[in-house]
């Protein structure tokens, strides 16, 4: 388990055995939702791409990674489509922006923690 977004507690597990390759799936629970995300594109070191449905929104998780001596920075990018999206819009671009801001000071946590 991880953490993850507004305190909550994200767990994540391969859909298989299969290695970390562009169309392999895993599977992550948060928020209550049950998720499974398929890997889109993988540049090691430098870009993970991932994405899938949950409860009617379509989500794309993109992350870049840029190493400057012994330190690494994180950027991330994500975007919902759906028609619960195009519902709520500003209700969930605010709660989407809030989960990538707590989603990067976890990682940054978690980074600083050493093991």
């Amino acid at each position: 388990m991880t953490p993850g977004p507004s305190g909550t507690r994200t767990s994540i597990r391969p859909s298989s055995t299969a290695p970390l390759l562009p169309g392999n799936s895993f599977h992550w629970k948060t928020h209550g939702l049950d998720i499974t995300s398929t890997l889109r594109e993988i540049v090691p070191g430098q870009r993970l791409v991932w994405g899938g449905p949950a409860n009617g929104i379509e989500g794309v998780h993109v992350w870049t990674f840029e190493q400057t001596g012994s330190q690494v920075t994180v950027h991330t990018e994500e975007s919902w489509s759906g028609a619960p999206v195009d519902a709520a819009i500003e209700q969930l671009g605010q709660a989407l922006q809030q989960s990538l801001t707590t989603w990067l000071a976890g990682l940054k946590s978690r980074a600083e923690q050493g093991n």
